[in-house]
């Protein structure tokens, strides 16, 4: 309160920082300006962010500073504002079960089980597994981290409805549909037809499954993004700033 009185920054302590550095190859990777700006962000994200590991799962100071670096890599450039509308980080210790329900055309309820890595609620809380977490880091030019899968879902939402697209500026939002739908059709088709992708083929689940994936791909994978679809690494590009340097 002192400091919100005071007008000073929050801020994150350097040896917790410190550790998010070495431990994280995508933020090891940044640029100095990137790093001064992501821990700005992760210190706003701690402070506005209730997180509540489940189980028997203890999270120290340095994880907790590990997880909001994580989740504010897709903000480097977006800013504050992505962190709107939610107010709670949930960290399962595995990989967890939802129960899944459907109604088709026909009005036959279908319902399953799902095992999930992660999930964000539009208007509610961020979940992970911290399990997942670990092992993104273990292998961080995979194409994969749940984390920036999750937050890209976030802001998606933030225009009110996931349609894989981020609130853009109009001429902006013209060019991303136009490119997205492209190669999001492509994509499509492949899966298909039965034909090897690139891009993991669960980005042709939904175009906001797209987009989180290919979030992912920017962050992890970028050079395969961009082989894979330069229009779209263009625009994670502008929207997320240049991608880290993993090796």
């Amino acid at each position: 309160m002192l400091r919100w009185l005071r007008g000073q920054p929050l801020s994150i302590e350097d040896a917790p920082w410190q550790h998010a550095c070495e431990t994280l190859p995508w933020v090891r990777g940044l640029t100095p300006a990137q790093q001064l700006t992501l821990r700005a962000l992760a210190a706003r994200f701690l402070h506005q962010k209730t997180i509540t590991p489940l189980g028997d799962l203890t999270l120290d100071e340095a994880a907790r500073v590990q997880l909001a670096a994580l989740c504010c890599l897709p903000l480097l450039e977006f800013g504050i504002g992505g962190l709107r509308g939610w107010s709670q980080l949930i960290i399962y210790p595995e990989a967890f079960r939802v129960q899944r329900s459907h109604v088709d055309a026909a009005g036959v309820l279908h319902e399953w089980e799902d095992e999930l890595a992660g999930e964000a609620w539009d208007s509610g809380p961020l979940i992970l597994s911290w399990a997942d977490v670990q092992a993104d880091i273990a292998d961080p030019a995979s194409g994969f981290c749940v984390a920036v899968h999750e937050m890209a879902h976030k802001l998606d939402a933030l225009n009110g409805q996931a349609d894989g697209s981020p609130p853009l500026p109009g001429a902006w939002q013209r060019a991303w549909t136009r490119d997205f739908q492209q190669h999001y059709d492509a994509l499509c088709a492949r899966v298909d037809a039965g034909k090897r992708t690139r891009i993991d083929d669960y980005a042709a689940e939904s175009p906001e499954e797209f987009f989180a994936v290919v979030s992912e791909y920017h962050f992890s994978a970028p050079q395969v993004l961009r082989e894979a679809m330069p229009e779209v690494a263009e625009h994670l590009t502008k929207l997320y700033g240049a991608p880290p340097t993993l090796f």
